[in-house]
């Protein structure tokens, strides 16, 4: 799965530095004040216990769902005279359109042929040799195992498919969102405007976007492509937006100086020493494309994602592990050879690499095999259309077994850590959230929000609380808080004992890190196949992705963050005599605390994220009633109201979470959902 590893910007500035000494404040601590209201809350909770929870019962509806349902109604009815729907349903039938003829070229018979325009030997011809012309002979070899991997597995259609969705939205995300890169980082005033937008289009996790996005695009490639164009689009905006802001003043002052115009600058100066970092941001707006795959299948979206759903739907592993990999393998070909991009002109520049005339001729060279595998493809059936295969068969059938065997020597322990977290953490915690009567919930998370974060954490926990009970699924918001919590607690847990690990340990940093940038890079819903074979349906299955989709991205962060704690600082604390216990937990923790809230915040939104998409394992709650409102089209106004809920409850935790992070001494910009790479980092470039 893409998904990535994934995080941020000033807008992007995630590296993690030791944070300065808080100042002295008088009064208790934060902790003890939030400890004190959650003790009120359990002894109040004892009393009113199972009143005024607003769970709605059975078929019950509320009046916003059904305007919201009758919206739904009025948009279908309206196809034909209202302006919006009109352009909506035609961009949507030139989507399909366009796709249709490139699957003509690519993926399907182009009738009368019985075959592609290009078969897949001319396919995987015309792939190497542009991966060998954007970035180097070893991603040429990585491009042509994973085309090759399509067809002997006999995913070749979906796996093209699957390219031809990514490849168009990250082609639309290029023509919208450059602009509004340059925007961002040259105009305060649009970046004023603009961010907020991303905020809420990142915070929203991706499911959401489906309900709407349906309603005017209708099912199948244009859904599936504009979903994927809204999830991908911040990523290079954000990072764009930055590498052109961050180009040096000096730079720009020297040839200002021989009277250019600002189209000249931006032209000639700002966009040509901003590329590297426009490219990671491409880059992570690929990933971010592609770990839409499985999701956009959902609404009929072509590609490899819809094997995977069919297959975890007949809860057939092996035949949902089989795509899976190779959506893993698609994504990191796409990784590698965007990031070797974006790195050969600087490996050029040093000498190393393909350059100069062997460069020329070995793409020459390369573009007349193309050319005659390309007539080749066209001419012989053998070489136009795989033959039929059963090894990807036989290898779900291998994985299936080997699944079966390794749940049955970790089924017990599985069984054994669900019963512990469930029974010691997961159930209490929701008896006291979904069982409180609103009114007390609602004051308790003011007052804890308060405890956190002050006022700026009261007001959007008022306003977007407000909201909340106002569309009526106050019940199920609950559960899924307790959810988020209790994940977002177990992903701080494994990010501290292995962040630090990693911090104090070489070799483990070593042997770890490349195991995160691979869960970074694996696109989320991939997460649910593992753990359903071994946790099953239910909330604890998707608690169980969750934390395995969060934990790379804050476990990177913290231990950045205890690696940045000043050599200095750790020598006057050993000559004191201190233990490594000591200096782990009153040195280095202390002063990476604004690492560790930027984990906490980033981790809490990727829990949320994944929860939302545990409602399709049976995780009941938000994500249940969006499914249901697809599924269900008199349920629309349900899946609706529970969508912006979704929205609701995620820009709450994301406005709380930074602010205590701003309070504890750590800024954090907790809206985007990538890192920037360390060699770009503004502390250290």
């Amino acid at each position: 799965m893409s998904t990535a590893t994934d995080t941020t910007t000033p807008a992007v500035d995630t590296t993690p530095a030791a944070s300065p000494e808080p100042e002295a404040r008088s009064g208790p601590s934060r902790w003890v004040l939030v400890v004190a209201v959650v003790v009120g809350w359990v002894l109040l909770w004892l009393v009113v216990r199972g009143q005024d929870t607003l769970q709605l019962a059975g078929r019950e509806r509320t009046d916003v769902m059904r305007w919201l349902g009758e919206f739904r109604d009025g948009v279908i009815a309206s196809r034909d005279t209202n302006a919006l729907v009109a352009f909506t349903g035609a961009v949507g039938e030139g989507i399909r359109t366009l796709f249709g003829e490139l699957q003509q070229v690519f993926s399907l018979p182009a009738f009368p042929r019985p075959v592609p325009q290009i078969g897949w030997l001319g396919v995987v011809a015309l792939a190497t040799w542009a991966g060998t012309a954007v970035a180097n002979l070893r991603i040429a070899v990585l491009v042509a195992v994973t085309f090759v991997s399509y067809g002997v597995l006999g995913y070749w259609e979906q796996g093209i498919d699957l390219l031809l969705v990514t490849g168009l939205s990250v082609a639309a995300v290029v023509v919208i969102g450059m602009p509004l890169a340059v925007a961002v980082g040259t105009s305060r005033r649009a970046r004023a405007v603009i961010t907020p937008v991303l905020d809420a289009m990142q915070t929203m996790p991706t499911f959401v976007y489906l309900l709407p996005v349906v309603l005017f695009f209708g099912i199948g490639v244009s859904s599936a492509i504009v979903c994927t164009l809204v999830y991908a689009l911040p990523p290079l905006i954000r990072i764009g937006g930055y590498g052109i802001s961050a180009v040096s003043t000096s730079a720009i002052e020297a040839t200002d100086s021989t009277g250019q115009t600002s189209w000249q600058r931006l032209r000639k100066v700002q966009l040509p020493l901003a590329r590297t970092t426009i490219v990671v941001g491409l880059n992570q707006s690929t990933m971010a494309a592609l770990s839409m795959a499985i999701i956009a299948s959902y609404v009929d979206g072509p590609g490899l994602g819809e094997p995977v759903l069919s297959a975890l739907i007949r809860n057939d592993v092996g035949a949902s592990l089989v795509p899976g990999l190779l959506i893993v393998l698609t994504a990191i070909m796409l990784d590698r050879a965007t990031t070797a991009a974006s790195e050969r002109a600087e490996l050029a520049a040093r000498g190393r690499g393909l350059r100069g005339r062997a460069r020329t001729v070995v793409l020459g060279v390369g573009g007349v095999v193309v050319l005659v595998c390309v007539y080749l493809s066209r001419t012989y059936l053998p070489l136009a259309a795989w033959p039929e295969t059963s090894l990807g068969r036989d290898l779900a059938d291998t994985l299936d077994s080997a699944t079966d065997a390794v749940v049955g020597v970790l089924g017990g322990a599985g069984e054994a850590l669900r019963n512990a977290i469930s029974y010691g953490l997961l159930n209490p915690m929701q008896s006291l959230l979904a069982e409180s009567p609103w009114w007390l919930a609602a004051s308790a998370l003011v007052l804890v929000s308060a405890a956190l974060g002050g006022l700026r954490a009261v007001v959007p926990t008022v306003v977007f609380g407000t909201g909340i009970l106002l569309l009526g699924l106050w019940h199920s918001t609950m559960l899924t808080l307790t959810m988020v919590l209790v994940a977002t607690v177990l992903v701080m847990v494994i990010a501290l004992v292995l962040g630090v690990w990693m911090a104090r340990s070489r070799r483990v940093d070593l042997l770890l890190r490349p195991l995160l940038d691979a869960g970074q890079t694996i696109p989320a819903f991939c997460y649910l196949i593992p753990v359903l074979a071994l946790f099953g349906f239910g909330r604890f299955a998707a608690i169980a992705a969750a934390i395995v989709y969060a934990a790379p991205a804050a476990i990177k962060l913290v231990a950045d963050g205890v690696r940045a704690v000043p050599e200095t600082t750790l020598e006057a604390s050993r000559s004191t005599g201190t233990t490594s216990w000591q200096e782990i937990t009153q040195v280095q923790l202390p002063m990476a605390r604004g690492s560790l809230a930027l984990a906490a915040n980033q981790g809490l939104l990727y829990v949320l994220a994944m929860i939302v998409i545990g409602g399709l394992v049976g995780a009941q709650a938000l994500g249940y009633d969006v499914v249901l409102g697809f599924s269900r089209s008199e349920e629309w106004g349900l899946g609706a109201a529970a969508g912006i809920t979704i929205v609701l409850l995620g820009l709450m935790l994301d406005r709380v979470a930074r602010a205590a992070a701003d309070r504890t001494g750590g800024r954090v910009d907790a809206r985007s959902r990538f890192t920037l790479p360390r060699r770009l980092s503004p502390t250290r470039t």
